[in-house]
């Protein structure tokens, strides 16, 4: 009996100790363990190591009374682990129901996988607090994680079922420039989730993280605005004045970016990289901004990154090389490493100024095309279909547009299309004939079952049924699903095509000035008349507010639209194809020679085995033989 009272004595007394008031980074230089497995730098935490999160993850910390914490960020910073470490604090140090969220559920799933099991594996203090997964009713699974009062719940923003699961109190909002932002009907994934926390509106804490992306429509821009606004400011090793790291105080010489150096604001020193680790110790988070006195937010870019993570040099020859690539490369450059919101030029493209661009090819494959795809509208009362050419860096040459018409749910239009898919020969300028490589048929209309039966019938012949969904985060292609075709009771692969993403990859594009990756070319012939192009350019992008975040639209300037639809499609089958273009570009000259009988054509097997490097996905067999 005395053990027995002493036992209930000392957890009692356990009980009503008051916690001790260790903050996020503390608990992670005293506890976390960077695994061999998911880190680069495997081993204890070192907050000096990142210093700037110090404060981030301090007022991520209970006795901050900060409700949402938000980082705007760069790549290579930490700001994901910066996450994690919370997220450990919350098991070991003040328990509660916490919840991560992601884009999408693979993406949870992914990061379950081989950030945070890894993490507690390799914390004593977590492995003691979460059982082992294989061990029976552990609590432990891989979107799930139970410990003694509380629970990690990991999901995805595309989940509406995961984002109203439970009440939390901490809550984890990571990458939201990519959110969708309308989950399964419900409404926005972010408002959703943070509902989740009403239940402890005095205590609860959010944690918004995430690389921008578009200006006017970036969340995590507009998250930011609603803060202090702080920036981390570092003294000059010269002259001890504090300024940002700006990209426009980098300085090299030409053509040698290994020599590049910060240039204080100041006294105008040159301060070489070396000397960047002094400059982050020494540095401090300056608020810009009033804020609405809840929210406290980071701006960080990836020069800020230690020494050895993302040096200065990478990041000049990564934007040299962007420069040469394109805008949407520029674009990639400007939102991952300056942690800045890209802005588009203009919202709709002229289609008198891409009719002027009209240009006479010397064959009707011109010499740059490696690859023909199709895209394939369904209307009511037709089918419309354009060719388009594909070359290296994604030039592209629109090569037949037609118009067949006659009711899709009869079989003589779907005898026609066969006709331009599998019997129209093109004429390539270097030799030979070139013929259609995959096609992308849309099953959005009426005839959602004809489409099914027909592609399910020529899958082989890389014929795919495709879906257009709208939403700004939603790649070009997703993997497919296995839909039914109708009585023929065949399975077909039906795509998910991001129309959103796909028409602002094509504006983009159809704004280039000058030949080259990305750059659309048009031929001067009927087929390609005013109306295509007033149909190509037919719908512009609007930004709306909704419960206080932007949500980019497209919508119709006018009422046609087939011909942009079309050319989504047959953007959609290249990004299927996955092209490996120096290794197409290898092939269709040795194909070209074969043409001109200059070669020996190679056996069989070899053919075969060349198919498969030319393209990402399954032997492109038809084309190839």
């Amino acid at each position: 009996m005395d053990d027995s009272l002493a036992i209930y004595d000392l957890g009692l007394a356990a009980g009503l100790r008051p916690p001790t008031l260790l903050t996020v980074s503390e608990w992670a230089d005293a506890h976390r363990v960077l695994p061999q497995r998911a880190s680069a730098e495997p081993g204890r935490w070192r907050t000096s190591r990142t210093p700037y999160l110090q404060e981030i993850m301090d007022n991520l910390s209970n006795r901050s009374s900060a409700e949402t914490v938000v980082l705007m960020k760069g790549s290579q910073i930490g700001g994901t682990e910066c996450g994690n470490n919370w997220l450990g604090y919350i098991v070991h140090h003040c328990p509660g129901p916490a919840m991560m969220v992601l884009p999408t559920v693979e993406m949870a799933k992914r990061s379950s996988k081989q950030r945070i099991a890894p993490m507690i594996e390799e914390c004593p203090e977590l492995r003691d607090r979460v059982k082992d997964p294989r061990s029976r009713d552990s609590g432990n699974t891989m979107l799930a994680k139970e410990f003694p009062g509380g629970i990690l719940i990991m999901t995805g923003a595309n989940s509406a079922v995961g984002l109203r699961s439970m009440p939390v109190r901490y809550l984890f909002l990571d990458e939201i420039d990519g959110y969708t932002h309308d989950v399964d009907g419900e409404g926005d994934p972010v408002e959703l989730a943070v509902k989740r926390t009403a239940t402890f509106a005095r205590s609860r804490k959010v944690f918004i993280c995430s690389t921008p992306t578009i200006r006017g429509a970036s969340r995590i821009e507009v998250a930011y605005d609603r803060s202090d606004k702080r920036v981390y400011q570092v003294p000059c090793p010269d002259c001890g004045y504090e300024q940002q790291m700006l990209w426009r105080n980098l300085r090299w010489p030409e053509d040698r970016p290994a020599e590049v150096a910060l240039v204080c604001e100041e006294c105008d020193a040159r301060i070489p990289e070396h000397k960047k680790s002094g400059m982050l110790a020494n540095g401090r988070w300056v608020a810009t901004g009033e804020g609405d006195g809840r929210t406290i937010g980071y701006h960080l870019s990836g020069l800020y990154s230690p020494l050895g993570w993302y040096p200065w040099n990478q990041a000049v020859e990564d934007f040299l090389a962007a420069k040469q690539q394109g805008r949407e490369a520029l674009k990639t450059w400007t939102n991952t490493v300056l942690a800045e919101t890209w802005e588009e030029e203009g919202e709709s493209v002229p289609d008198h100024v891409l009719l002027s661009r009209k240009e006479d090819y010397a064959a009707e494959v011109p010499d740059g095309v490696l690859v023909l795809t199709a895209g394939v509208d369904v209307q009511d009362d037709r089918l419309e279909v354009e060719v388009v050419g594909w070359g290296k860096g994604e030039e592209s040459w629109s090569i037949d547009y037609r118009i067949l018409w006659g009711d899709p749910g009869r079989e003589h239009v779907w005898q026609q299309l066969d006709d331009v898919l599998f019997a129209t020969k093109y004429e390539w300028e270097r030799g030979g004939q070139q013929h259609i490589i995959a096609t992308c048929v849309d099953t959005g209309g009426h005839f959602t079952q004809q489409v099914y039966a027909y592609c399910g019938e020529r899958q082989h012949s890389q014929v795919y049924a495709i879906k257009g969904m709208a939403g700004a985060a939603r790649p070009v292609v997703t993997a497919p699903t296995r839909k039914g075709s109708g009585s023929r009771h065949r399975l077909v692969n039906l795509f998910t095509v991001g129309v959103d993403s796909a028409k602002g990859l094509l504006y983009s594009r159809l704004r280039l000035s000058t030949p080259g990756p990305g750059y659309c070319h048009f031929p001067n012939t009927d087929a390609f008349d005013e109306e295509y192009f007033k149909q190509l350019t037919a719908e512009k992008v609007i930004t709306r507010y909704q419960k206080g975040f932007p949500r980019r639209e497209w919508v119709k300037v006018r009422p046609r639209n087939e011909a942009l639809d079309c050319r989504v499609y047959a953007l959609a089958a290249m990004y299927i194809l996955n092209p490996a273009w120096d290794a197409l570009d290898e092939r269709m000259t040795e194909m070209a020679a074969l043409a001109t009988g200059d070669v020996t054509a190679p056996e069989p097997e070899v053919r075969r085995k060349r198919s498969r490097w030319v393209f990402g996905g399954a032997p492109q067999s038809r084309w190839m033989d």
